[in-house]
């Protein structure tokens, strides 16, 4: 069934492998987008005639007012995402991570569909060998992490969203992100051959961009029974420390010099384990491992001469 979505931010690192993948399946699909980093990841779906854009802000009332009216499932994307970015403009996180969302939460009907990616760096500092799941009490340690949860409870309490909280996210994009910890350490392993790791056993969960994409595909097709749940989005197998994490970029570029810090420590805080569970119990599974990430990226990288890609 055809269903018409709107994007906050679809050009973004996330959107620009989603929205691809949702007009693939028929759906009419409109994204609003400020193009603040001059990307033209969106090229090549202009052709498809269930796609819109829109250039205007997350932020605006009338923008945001006037295209709701149209869809029956928004899926917010419009984020600054991750703690140091958050950290050097607090108040465009305040704004876009939160005001923007009050502003959805506000204007959405019965009968809409909210489908909203956290993150499970909500979960903040874990208690060692115990798995965070939905149940466990929330504890953000930064701006980025409580802009997030403070958005997600908002949603949640109007009864109308599915909620995603969403492992690291790794892969290759349109629009890249090479300043996330999996994309970041791949990078520097290839072009430096050296990773200096702070704060080396903090653990935290991944997951493979296409397969975070799968989960909203996957959270439209299962709205009945998902609606109104917050949900872990990871790689069960991918409960890694940022050594073990180095371990595996190794096995596949052996020269990697791996050397922890004797001294300083990360500013990212987080440190857990994650359970996944009650996403597989509905049937969802991820389709990419993180060997098969690093992999691609390596690719990627050899295709990038330069680093142009981040958000910090």
């Amino acid at each position: 069934m055809t269903t018409r979505i709107l994007v906050t931010g679809g050009a973004g690192y996330l959107g620009s492998v989603l929205v691809p993948s949702l007009l693939a399946d028929g759906h009419q699909v409109t994204v609003i987008d400020n193009m603040s980093f001059r990307q033209n990841s969106l090229l090549d779906v202009c052709s498809a005639t269930n796609f819109a854009f829109v250039r205007g802000d997350a932020r605006d009332a009338a923008v945001v007012s006037r295209e709701l009216a149209k869809h029956d499932v928004v899926i917010p994307l419009a984020a600054l995402v991750g703690a140091p970015a958050c950290d050097r403009n607090t108040e465009l996180a305040t704004t876009l991570n939160l005001d923007a969302i009050k502003l959805i939460a506000e204007r959405v009907s019965k009968d809409q569909l909210v489908i909203y990616p956290t993150t499970n760096s909500g979960y903040g500092i874990g208690q060692e060998g115990i798995y965070c799941d939905e149940q466990t009490p929330l504890r953000p340690v930064s701006l980025y992490g409580r802009t997030k949860v403070d958005a997600e409870r908002l949603l949640l309490d109007g009864g109308r969203a599915v909620t995603l909280r969403l492992a690291t996210v790794f892969g290759a994009s349109p629009r890249m992100r090479m300043d996330l910890l999996v994309n970041d350490f791949v990078y520097r392993a290839l072009t430096d051959r050296a990773i200096v790791l702070f704060d080396a056993h903090f653990k935290r969960n991944y997951i493979h961009i296409r397969d975070v994409a799968g989960a909203f595909k996957f959270a439209l097709a299962h709205a009945d029974q998902m609606r109104g749940e917050p949900y872990n989005v990871g790689l069960s197998d991918a409960n890694l420390s940022k050594l073990e994490l180095c371990e595996e970029i190794k096995k596949q570029l052996p020269r990697l010099e791996i050397l922890e810090a004797p001294t300083g420590e990360d500013p990212d805080k987080r440190n857990y384990i994650v359970s996944n569970a009650k996403l597989e119990a509905l049937g969802w599974r991820p389709r990419h491992s993180l060997a098969d990430g690093i992999d691609e990226l390596i690719k990627v990288y050899r295709i990038l001469s330069v680093n142009p890609y981040g958000n910090v």
